[in-house]
């Protein structure tokens, strides 16, 4: 569940607790957690609704100044059922303080590497982590499609790999495409001084 900068912030601030989504399959449930720009986010209800169900108070909550606006947005995509999501700021994304940690002692190094090793063992195209991270270090603010294109991989699959990374505190999202993290650079070089790549 994706969201725009300008509703980050306003979830950040408190401002915006509802969204609403058309999914096939809902990608959030209660109880559940969703790392995001604006911290964590715990996801209380998902509930189907019709969308004569949205009143103005409910766009307003979601960051949309109006039921219409709100609407119009939800149109662009007809496919899939209705949601409302409830959600509130439960803090800090601990991906960050991750990112920062390149203390990567014996056993947080050896840690990571089977992390990254079952990661390709489990891929449906084969190992991918490492070249992913060197064309990252090399590409950094490269549109992720540009990226994929590059790997002969489409673009869908190819984020969904690079979240996997971010998840480890290797990778940082940024407005167009991706960075290495402090942790990544300093796993990556600590893989390419021991010819682990």
């Amino acid at each position: 569940m994706l969201f725009p900068r300008e509703t980050l912030e306003a979830i950040a601030e408190g401002r915006v607790t509802l969204a609403f989504r058309k999914w096939r399959r809902p990608t959030v449930r209660p109880g559940g957690t969703l790392h995001t720009r604006a911290g964590l986010l715990a996801i209380d209800t998902v509930e189907p609704i019709a969308e004569s169900d949205i009143t103005e108070a409910d766009a307003r909550e979601a960051g949309y100044p109006s039921r219409d606006d709100l609407l119009s947005w939800l149109h662009r995509r007809d496919e899939g059922q209705l949601y409302r999501v409830r959600f509130r700021l439960a803090g800090p994304d601990p991906r960050i303080a991750l990112r920062e940690d390149v203390a990567l002692d014996g056993e947080a190094f050896a840690g990571l590497v089977a992390r990254l090793d079952r990661l390709d063992r489990s891929s449906v195209h084969g190992p991918w982590t490492r070249e992913t991270l060197r064309l990252i270090r090399e590409r950094p603010a490269v549109r992720a499609a540009d990226l994929a294109a590059y790997l002969g991989r489409e673009t869908l699959p190819f984020k969904a790999d690079v979240r996997k990374l971010k998840a480890l505190g290797l990778t940082e999202s940024l407005e167009v495409g991706y960075r290495l993290s402090p942790r990544g650079e300093a796993l990556l070089a600590r893989l390419e001084g021991s010819s682990g790549v």
